[in-house]
């Protein structure tokens, strides 16, 4: 062992042993790796990512006067300074709001899928409103697959019966009343409280009605 070894034996040890020689490179290499990710995150990102919630106040405050142009122009160059930061990932979330507003449909979409965050509302109504602008540009397929992906991504008692709704609605636009009439009797089984609010039963015999029709 190399414990019962004087500092000249190891030496000597390291110098005649490839292997021993490797295993230290390795572990060293490990350590100054670990070192490293560690005094970035502490010294170089979290700064970063802190600084990047305290300087998006100007894209905040045009979006709260809904002065969209000037919203738009402050989120896309502040998004373009701090992405992949916490600040950075809100402010692209905005930003897509603020071309739905515009009706650019489509770059709002690139800029909800970019979105990336640990909140987990944010991260749903992100997907959601990307259905919410595939059906704007008339892809019912699209927005269907968004909202029922919205609806799963973070089961609760408020955004999973809201997307359920309107993953029905659009199935019903596409005279799919078969996946509607599921999509109903999911909220009505396990949401009683929205179900009862919006009256699903209502849809549901709409949709089996109009499903026994069109067979």
């Amino acid at each position: 062992m190399l414990d019962n070894l004087s500092p000249e034996e190891i030496k000597n040890q390291f110098k005649s042993n490839k292997t021993l020689r490797l295993v230290t490179y390795l572990v060293i290499g490990v350590v100054v790796v670990i070192l490293g990710y560690f005094a970035y995150q502490q010294f170089i990102w979290k700064p970063a990512n802190e600084k990047s919630m305290d300087t998006n106040y100007e894209g905040i405050n045009y979006v709260m006067k809904d002065s969209t142009d000037l919203a738009i122009d402050a989120l896309t160059a502040h998004v373009k300074k701090f992405d992949g930061k916490k600040g950075g990932e809100i402010s692209q979330f905005l930003l897509g709001r603020q071309l739905m507003t515009k009706g650019e449909f489509k770059k709002a979409i690139e800029q909800f899928e970019s979105v990336d965050v640990n909140d987990t509302y944010v991260k749903v109504l992100a997907i959601g409103l990307q259905g919410d602008c595939y059906s704007e540009l008339g892809k019912y397929d699209d927005a269907q697959d968004m909202y029922e992906k919205a609806a799963e991504t973070n089961e609760n008692d408020k955004t999973t019966p809201m997307y359920l709704m309107k993953a029905g609605g659009v199935a019903e636009h596409r005279k799919d009343y078969k996946s509607a009439t599921d999509y109903y009797k999911r909220i009505r089984d396990n949401y009683y409280q929205f179900s009862n609010q919006n009256g699903i039963d209502k849809y549901i015999a709409r949709t089996e009605n109009r499903k026994q029709e069109s067979e």
